[in-house]
């Protein structure tokens, strides 16, 4: 289990966390197809040499190094994800990539807090104050989901299981892509991160970091309990 934070990327699958690579402001971490090949965005960090903003960069260790790929020194995506056809992104514009080098603008006006994605689709979840937005061309073009929860925090599990947070906390599991919601259960604390992974019975493994711990729920999002326990 990854966790990337303003400090640099840590596993939290030890005991004691382990710091990976340098420090740098990770952003919009978000993983790829590939095993151990992740893209972020953000800032570099003391004893760091890449550039302010950082960009897309991407590593193929895990963690352990990066390269720069594009945007150096002009983009921070705040938001990040992949999907099928490529990268979706947002650095106050919303912007996409087949090869995470040339970009195009997406037909949006909206402003992402969250992006969610998954290598083997090309279906994107956007949240906003306004709603939940939705694209199944690979984030080319959008449609807000009146009927969706109001979610701050989103995550495929699989190409077709997502997972929201309101940002009370309600928890809400999606089946078939965000096209359709059902209540879970209820995270305590402030959800700052979530992430998610098949499960089974269509109860995905979700993950979500609280501004005090990091919280798992085995059962599809009906119950929680901190990573650490055993």
């Amino acid at each position: 289990m990854l966790l990337a934070t303003h400090a640099g990327l840590f596993d939290m699958s030890k005991e004691t966390a382990v710091k990976i690579g340098l420090t740098n402001d990770l952003m919009g971490f978000t993983a790829a197809m590939d095993q151990g090949v992740f893209y972020a965005s953000g800032h570099p960090g003391n004893g760091s040499t890449l550039p302010n903003p950082l960009g897309l960069i991407r590593t193929s260790d895990g963690g352990k190094t990066w390269e720069q790929l594009s945007r150096q020194g002009e983009s921070d995506f705040h938001a990040l994800t992949t999907t099928k056809s490529g990268i979706v992104a947002f650095d106050g514009t919303l912007r996409t990539s087949t090869d995470g080098k040339t970009w195009k603008t997406a037909a949006s006006s909206f402003t992402a807090a969250a992006l969610a994605g998954n290598p083997y689709s090309d279906t994107v979840l956007a949240t906003t104050q306004e709603g939940l937005q939705r694209s199944t061309d690979g984030g080319a073009t959008w449609v807000l989901d009146k009927a969706a929860p109001v979610v701050q925090f989103a995550a495929f599990a699989s190409a077709t299981e997502a997972v929201g947070v309101e940002p009370g906390g309600a928890v809400h599991y999606s089946p078939d892509g965000g096209a359709t919601w059902t209540r879970k259960g209820q995270i305590s604390g402030a959800v700052q991160a979530v992430a998610a992974t098949e499960g089974s019975n269509g109860n995905p493994w979700i993950w979500a970091a609280t501004s005090t711990e990091v919280l798992v729920s085995t059962d599809g999002g009906a119950t929680f309990r901190p990573s650490n326990a055993a």
